[in-house]
């Protein structure tokens, strides 16, 4: 098993930044990526980003317009999602999740993490809202 939780969020002005971690612990070497994903007031959950576990590639959704960033502190099992110039648009609890799935990313596409059913383990989330 897998235990993740998150932290971070809150309420910000418009413009304003973020930084989300995620605590991965319990059995992390079955852990191969870790993606963060959005669910706003009354829409599915959207991915966001994905970082791979030891080699550390990294992609974000299509929609992103570069105010995202994911990085990782392995020594520390940790995961962050930097959000900058935040817009309203952007309120939605934020969520991590750890895929245990296995690709080989010189044959396959890192987009494979894009869909939420790659993922086995899901922390609690953390609200963040953002005013205008």
């Amino acid at each position: 098993q897998v235990q993740l939780v998150e932290a971070g969020g809150g309420l910000v002005q418009a413009g304003g930044s973020l930084k989300l971690s995620c605590e991965v612990s319990g059995r992390t070497s079955s852990v191969y990526a870790m993606g963060w994903f959005r669910q706003a007031p009354g829409k599915g959950r959207e991915f966001v980003a994905v970082i791979t576990w030891t080699r550390g590639s990294i992609a974000y959704s299509d929609s992103d317009q570069g105010r995202f960033t994911i990085s990782r502190d392995s020594g520390e099992n940790t995961v962050y999602l930097l959000n900058n110039n935040l817009k309203p648009e952007d309120t939605a609890t934020y969520y991590c999740a750890a895929s245990s799935s296995r690709y080989d990313l010189n044959r396959v596409s890192i987009r494979v993490y894009f869909a939420e059913e790659k993922y086995d383990f899901w922390g609690q989330g953390t609200q963040v809202t953002v005013s205008s």
